[in-house]
Parts: structure tokens; C-alpha cells; sequence
């Protein structure tokens, strides 16, 4: 047996549920089935009961614990009313369970160790004429359903351990990684875990499957798999080009060195305060830290409000000198805006180059305007005028506790929760360890 086969054998045995595992799950969503039934039946409405997502497709690892339960309703049914419907099964199945938002509301709960997910959705008659995302879950289930077998079902539990340990599973919009459908779906192309694996060490973008030969659709992603459910869609739209590269990586990296460690996420020791001090002096950089009261809001709205903020002020920071190495956002009780500038301090004065004196109205318009100004000059280089005028913002920490931070891009959210925030710079950011350890120790050891 080949190094490569023996490591992925260890990985099943951890990774494929037991015979007791999977009695547990079946019992379980049996008897959830059984009280949304019940729950259903006392509606002025018809609905059905499905299970869907991995568990109703034999694809989830050992050790998880999340059922997602769907009632699906007519749609001819007003969206206000499958709400209230959709929470009256809900709470009645979950009785201990609380309200989650994403296109609609939903109720989420614990039963017998098990996370449980009840959801409405539209009982559409094909993916492509859904209402909300949703509603095409269940042909993604049907769609699986009829094309995995047990022995893909197990590649593909594999494929999703590998793509955790490299930190590139979650298509939530924190993650932006490879989503559950779109791992199975890559499994079923290749017909295994090894011939995945083999085919992304030669990945260069754009790639591009389409299952059901639709030939349809016009998609500008890394990857592209067409749904063979819904024409219109690429299922890995989601993924950031990042965790593309990712996959080819460290399929480089298996096949080169095959070992269980790339199937284990990482998760590094949190940097104290003195060690994040440390790295800043032996670096010799100098980090801003935009710091606020994380806003209240899901992750899958936040974190694109933080990307687009911190591109913002990355962006920003770069256009007046302060030459930007790298960044991140983090969110728990507060959120961080990070961005380690090669450049400290700026001088006092810019230099600021006007139109040529031959374009006679700008040129003109140039030189009154500074003639009678503080700043040195009007003065020739060549053929244009030129001053040196006094700059706004010395220090990225200037800028960032200024009120021009809120001209650059920002996300809603975001933007709100700024007027209360903190500015850190250089080893001042070290106040981030309490809360911001691990990002921080992922930050000043960088891996692919």
C-alpha cells in the first residue's frame, strides 16, 4: 500500500461515522421528522417534511452534530405567512430553540446532542424558479442523492477533513472556502478523493466543470461548476480565489509528502501581548489598528462589510505613502481593522506637480491658486509648476482617527460603529492579544 492510500485509510476510520453514530443520527432525525409532522398537520396548510444537507446524503464526519430540517410550503403561499408557519413548526419541534435570520427567519435548537436547523422553504418545481436561496436545497439533496454511493459518500467525508486541516472548508462569507454541495459535487467529477486531488495540483484558473453538460452561463470565478440543478449558478461562487489557490497548494503538498497532519486544522498557540511587542520591534514595522464595538449583525453580513472597510482604509493608506505589507479583519465582542504600514512617518511637506505652463487656462488656474499660499512654491520642474504644500496626515494613525477615515469605503455597519473607536499604532497593538491572540499568532506566522 502506497504512503499516500495508508494515510487517507487512517483518515476514514476517523472521519466515517461508526455503526452506534449513525443508529444515533437515524434515531434522531427520525424522531424530529415524527414532531414536525405532527406540527405540520395542525397547519391550515399543506406542507411536507424534508431532511436535508449531509446527514440526508451520508456525508457528514464523525463527531458532527447538525441536522437541517426543511418544511416546504406552496408557493402560492405569501412570504409573511411561511414565516409564521415556518416558526410555528419550528418552536414547536425546537420548544427550547431561539430565532436565526438569514433570507428569512428560522428556528435553531439542541435535541439529544444534535444541532438542529428547521427551515422554510418554497416547494418550487425546479431550482431555478426559487424564491430564496433556500428553496433549492432540496434538489441539491435529490440531486446527490441519486449519483453518491456509499464508497463516494466516504471520498467525500475525506475531501472535507482535508479541506478543514487546510482551512478551506465553509462557504460562509467569513470562511469564503469550498461549501459542502460544491465538495461533493467535485468528488462525484473526479470519482474520488485521490483523483480530486491529483486533477488541483495542475489547477490553473479559470476551471471549469458543468456536471450535466448545460453549457450555459457566463461566470468570471477561479472556479466554476455549473449546478446541475440550475444552470444559471456557479455553486463555487463563494470561493475567494485564496482558498482556490489553497487547494492547489497543499494537493501539491499531499502528494509530495503525504501525511494525516494536512487533514488537522491548525490552531495556534494565541500570542501574548509581550510576543506580539516582539514581533513589531523585530520586524521594524509599523501596524495601525482601527478598534470598535463589533457590530450586531450575522457573520454573513459582517465580514463583507469588514473586507470592504478594511480594503477602504488599506486602499487609502497606500495612495498617501504609507506603503501597506499586509492586513486583517477580525470580529468577536469588538472588531479589528489591521494594517501593518511599512512606513511610520511621512515628511511634513508633499509634493504636489501642477498641469505644464503651455496649457495656459489650468496652468494658470494652478498658479493662483498656491501663489499666495503657505506652501513652498509655485516653482518650475521642467515645464510644469510644482509646490510643496504641508501634508494633511503624517502617520497612518493620523488619518485613521480622523474624520477622513469615513470618506473611504466603508460598510454600513461598520461605518456606524466607527465614530466610537480606538486608533492603536506600532506596539500599541499589542492591547489585541487578549481578545485577538490567534489571529494574531496566524498573522505573524503566515502559512499558504
Amino acid at each position: 500500500m502506497s504512503e499516500f492510500a495508508a494515510v487517507v485509510d487512517r483518515v476514514r476510520e476517523r472521519v466515517v461515522p461508526d455503526a452506534e453514530e449513525e443508529a444515533a443520527l437515524r434515531q434522531a432525525t427520525a424522531d424530529l421528522r415524527e414532531r414536525a409532522e405532527r406540527a405540520v398537520a395542525d397547519l391550515p396548510v399543506e406542507a411536507d417534511v424534508l431532511l436535508v444537507g449531509s446527514t440526508a446524503r451520508g456525508t457528514w464526519l464523525a463527531g458532527d452534530r447538525d441536522v437541517d430540517l426543511f418544511v416546504r410550503f406552496p408557493t402560492d403561499l405569501a412570504r409573511e405567512q411561511l414565516e409564521e408557519y415556518g416558526l410555528a413548526v419550528g418552536h414547536a419541534v425546537l420548544p427550547d430553540g431561539h430565532e436565526e435570520f438569514a433570507e428569512h427567519p428560522y428556528v435553531k435548537g439542541t435535541v439529544d446532542g444534535f444541532d438542529v436547523d428547521l427551515v422554510p422553504c418554497y416547494d418550487v418545481a425546479t431550482a431555478a424558479d426559487i424564491r430564496s436561496a433556500v428553496d433549492r436545497t432540496p434538489f441539491h439533496t435529490a440531486y446527490l442523492d441519486s449519483h453518491l454511493d456509499d464508497a463516494l459518500a466516504d471520498e467525500v467525508r475525506v475531501t472535507k477533513a482535508f479541506l478543514t486541516g487546510i482551512g478551506a472548508y465553509g462557504s460562509d462569507l467569513r470562511t469564503r472556502g469550498f461549501a459542502g454541495y460544491l465538495t461533493e459535487l467535485l468528488v462525484l467529477e473526479h470519482g474520488g478523493f485521490r483523483e480530486l486531488v491529483e486533477a488541483a495540483a495542475d489547477w490553473s484558473p479559470p476551471v471549469r466543470f458543468d456536471p450535466e453538460g448545460h453549457g450555459s452561463g457566463s461566470f468570471d470565478d477561479p472556479l466554476v461548476v455549473v449546478d446541475p440543478t440550475d444552470p444559471g449558478r456557479n455553486v463555487a461562487a463563494a470561493l475567494s480565489e485564496r482558498n482556490f489557490a489553497r487547494l492547489v497548494h497543499y494537493s501539491r503538498e499531499l502528494l509530495r509528502d503525504p501525511r494525516t497532519a494536512l487533514f488537522e486544522p491548525r490552531e495556534p498557540e494565541p500570542l501574548s501581548a509581550e510576543a506580539v511587542r516582539e514581533q513589531v520591534s523585530e520586524r521594524g514595522t509599523h501596524p495601525v489598528a482601527v478598534r470598535f464595538d463589533a457590530p450586531d449583525v450575522v457573520d454573513d453580513q459582517l465580514y463583507p462589510q469588514l473586507d470592504k472597510s478594511l480594503s477602504g482604509l488599506e486602499g487609502e493608506l497606500d495612495r498617501r505613502g504609507f506603503a501597506p505589507l499586509r492586513s486583517l479583519r477580525a470580529a468577536d465582542e469588538t472588531a479589528v481593522l489591521f494594517v501593518e504600514c511599512a512606513v511610520a512617518e511621512l515628511p511634513a511637506v508633499e509634493r504636489h506637480e501642477g498641469p505644464p505652463v503651455g496649457v495656459r487656462e489650468h496652468a494658470e488656474g494652478f498658479y493662483d491658486a498656491y501663489r499666495e499660499s503657505a506652501a513652498y512654491g509655485p516653482f518650475l520642474d521642467g515645464d510644469r509648476y510644482v509646490v510643496e504644500r504641508a501634508r494633511e496626515f503624517r502617520t497612518p494613525e493620523a488619518f485613521a482617527d480622523s474624520d477622513a477615515l469615513f470618506d473611504v469605503a466603508l460598510g454600513a455597519h461598520v461605518a456606524s460603529a466607527l465614530d466610537d473607536r480606538a486608533v492603536l499604532a506600532g506596539e500599541e497593538v499589542a492591547a489585541l492579544a487578549d481578545e485577538f491572540g490567534s489571529e494574531l499568532a496566524t498573522y505573524f506566522d503566515p502559512k499558504p
